[in-house]
C-alpha cells in the first residue's frame, strides 16, 4: 500500500503525517509556523523529513498551503498570512526532501479529503464549506477537483453578497464571509446583546457583563441552553450561509454540501437552520433536486488526508 506525507500548513502551526490509501494517519508530527517566510519552508521540510525517516517506504508528499495555488500545483502566488508571493514551494521542498511533491490550497485539500474519505464519500459532486474566522472552501465536480483556469477556484469566502457592504480584509466589501462567517456571529452576537442587554442577559453573563467582546463560546452556549437572542444570532448567521449555498447550487449543482470549519462544531444548531435557509432560497423551488447538507467528518484530520491522497496523482 503506498503511503504518502500530507502537511497542512496553518498561520501558527505546521501539521503533517503519513496516510495510507485508505486515508488514515499511521504518525504525526507538528511545529510552530516561523514568522520568517523562507524558515517557514525549511520547517515544511523538516517536518516531511522526520516522517520520512520513521517511513522510508513513502513516496511523495502534499503540501495543502493558504492562499492561491498556480495551476500545476507548484507556487504559491500569494499567501499573506505567511508572506508567500510567487514561493516555488513544490521545487523548494523536493529538493530538501528528496520526495516528488504537490502543493495545493489548504481548503481543497480539506474538500478532497472529505470527497475521499469523509462525508461526501458516496458523491461525485460536492462544495465543502469550512464556516470558521471567514468562509472557505472547495469544489468537486465529475470526481474532480475543480480548480479553474488559473487554479485559484475555490474562493468562494468572497463572493459579493451585499454591493457596497462591509469591507472585507480581501479589499472587497460585501463579501459572503463577512455576513456568514465565525467573525459574522461575533458581530451578531455583540451588537444584538449591547443593543437590548435585557434580552441579552445570559450571553453577557457568559462574558462577566461585556458585550464588546463576546465570543462564539458564548453565543453557542446561550443557544444551546435555548436563549432566544442567541438563537436569533444562530438564525441570522444560517440565513445568510443559506442563500450563499443556493447561489453554489445555481452554478455547480452539487449532490452535497458538507459544512466544516470551527462554527461546525456546534452540530446540528447550525446545521439544520442552514438546510432550511438553501432551501427557501433555492431557485425553482420544489421543483428542484436539493441537495444534502451535512457536517464534515474528518475533523483535523481533513488537510492531512488530502493533501496526501493528491500527492498520489504526482
Amino acid at each position: 500500500m503506498a503511503l504518502t506525507i500530507g502537511v497542512d500548513v496553518g498561520g501558527t502551526k505546521i501539521a503533517a503525517g503519513v496516510v495510507d490509501e485508505a486515508g488514515e494517519i499511521l504518525a504525526r508530527t507538528r511545529v510552530p509556523t516561523p514568522a520568517d517566510p523562507q524558515w517557514a519552508v525549511d520547517a515544511i521540510a523538516q517536518a516531511v523529513r522526520e516522517l520520512k525517516e520513521q517511513y522510508p517506504d513513502v513516496v511523495a508528499a502534499g503540501i495543502g498551503a493558504p492562499g492561491f495555488v498556480d495551476r500545476s500545483r507548484s507556487t504559491v502566488i500569494f499567501a499573506p498570512n505567511i508572506d508567500w508571493e510567487d514561493e516555488p514551494l513544490r521545487t523548494r521542498i523536493e529538493e530538501l526532501t528528496g520526495l516528488d511533491t504537490v502543493v495545493e490550497n489548504d481548503a481543497n485539500c480539506a474538500a478532497w479529503a472529505e470527497f475521499r474519505f469523509g462525508a461526501a464519500a458516496e458523491h461525485e459532486d460536492m462544495v465543502l464549506i469550512t464556516v470558521g474566522t471567514g468562509i472557505g472552501g472547495g469544489i468537486v465536480l465529475d470526481g474532480r477537483m475543480h480548480r479553474g483556469r488559473f487554479g485559484v477556484a475555490g474562493e468562494i469566502g468572497h463572493l459579493n453578497m451585499v454591493p457596497d457592504g462591509l469591507p472585507c480584509g480581501c479589499g472587497g466589501r460585501g463579501c459572503w464571509e463577512q455576513y456568514g462567517s465565525g467573525r459574522a456571529l461575533r458581530r451578531y452576537g455583540r451588537e444584538s446583546a449591547a443593543a437590548d442587554p435585557l434580552r441579552g442577559a445570559r450571553m453577557l453573563e457568559l462574558n462577566d457583563g461585556v458585550a464588546e467582546t463576546i465570543r462564539g463560546i458564548h453565543i453557542t452556549q446561550a443557544a444551546e441552553e435555548g436563549d432566544p437572542l442567541a438563537l436569533e444570532c444562530y438564525a441570522e448567521l444560517a440565513d445568510w450561509l443559506g442563500r450563499g449555498m443556493a447561489d453554489l447550487a445555481a452554478l455547480f449543482d452539487p449532490g452535497v454540501f458538507v459544512l466544516g470549519g470551527g462554527v461546525s462544531d456546534s452540530g446540528r444548531l447550525l446545521l439544520d437552520p442552514v438546510a432550511k435557509a438553501f432551501e427557501h432560497y433555492l431557485t425553482g423551488g420544489v421543483h428542484r433536486p436539493r441537495a444534502e447538507v451535512v457536517l464534515a467528518s474528518m475533523g483535523s484530520a481533513a488537510g492531512i488526508a488530502g493533501a496526501a491522497d493528491l500527492a498520489r496523482t504526482v
